[in-house]
C-alpha cells in the first residue's frame, strides 16, 4: 500500500512533486477560439489564466510548462486575442490562456468582443475547475480587476490570485502587497484564500503554482 503523507511538510513535498510531474510531461497547443460557438468540446478539467493586458500571462504559462514559446509573448498589450487551449500531460489537464482585459492596442469594438467572449466562457464552461487571476504585484488589484472578481463571484467560479512580476518589488513592498491583497479578497465568496507570488523572470513561485494546480486536481479526484 502506498504511504500516505502524514505531516504538513510531507504533504507539501508530495504536492510539489505531483506538480513537477504534471508539467514535466507534454504541453501542446491544440485549439483557439474567438467566439463561443466554436469552443472545443469539454473534456476533463480546465483551468484558465486571466489578467489585465500585459500582466504576464503568456510568460507565466511558459515558465509553468518549462517551454520558452508555448504561449506567445509580446510587449504590446492585447497580443492574445482569443481563447487558446493547451493540453497538459497528455490529457491530464486543459490550460486556457484568455485574452487580456482592460487596455489593449486595438479598437474598442474588438475589446468589447473579447470581453463578451470571456464572460460567456466563464459562465458556460461546466468543466472549468478554477480561474487563476493574475495581478501585477507592482500595482495590486485595480478597479478593472475588481470588476472581473465581482463577475467570478457572481458566477460562483472558483478563482485564485497570482501576483506576477514580484522580482520588481523589495521585500517590504512584497509583504505590504500580500497583506493588501488578502484584505481585498477576504470577503469574496469564490476566492481561494491562498495567494501565490510569482516571477516569470526568476521562476520564483512557479513551483508553488504547479503544486496548487496539482492539489486542485487531487481534490477533484484526478491526481
Amino acid at each position: 500500500m502506498q504511504h500516505e503523507p502524514q505531516t504538513e511538510a510531507e504533504k507539501a513535498a508530495a504536492l510539489r512533486e505531483a506538480g513537477r510531474l504534471l508539467f514535466a510531461g507534454s504541453a501542446d497547443f491544440f485549439y483557439a477560439a474567438d467566439k463561443l460557438a466554436i469552443l472545443p468540446p469539454m473534456r476533463g478539467h480546465e483551468i484558465a489564466f486571466a489578467g489585465r493586458s500585459n500582466v504576464g500571462k503568456s510568460s507565466l504559462i511558459n515558465a509553468l510548462t518549462g517551454r520558452n514559446a508555448l504561449a506567445r509573448t509580446s510587449h504590446t498589450p492585447g497580443r492574445t486575442q482569443q481563447l487558446n487551449f493547451f493540453d497538459i500531460g497528455g490529457g491530464k489537464l486543459v490550460l486556457v490562456d484568455m485574452p487580456g482585459y482592460g487596455y489593449a492596442a486595438v479598437e474598442k469594438a474588438k475589446v468589447a468582443a473579447w470581453t463578451e467572449l470571456i464572460h460567456d466562457y466563464l459562465r458556460g464552461r461546466a468543466n472549468l475547475a478554477r480561474v487563476y487571476v493574475l495581478i501585477d504585484s507592482r500595482h495590486g488589484i485595480k478597479p478593472i480587476d475588481a470588476e472581473v472578481l465581482d463577475g467570478l463571484d457572481k458566477a460562483a467560479v472558483s478563482y485564485q490570485i497570482v501576483l506576477t512580476k514580484s522580482d520588481a518589488l523589495k521585500k517590504s513592498e512584497i509583504e505590504a502587497r500580500l497583506d493588501a491583497t488578502r484584505t481585498a479578497i477576504a470577503r469574496r465568496p469564490a476566492a481561494y484564500p491562498e495567494i501565490i507570488l510569482t516571477s516569470s523572470r526568476t521562476d520564483d513561485g512557479v513551483t508553488d503554482l504547479r503544486a496548487s494546480i496539482a492539489r486542485l486536481l487531487s481534490e477533484r479526484g484526478e491526481a
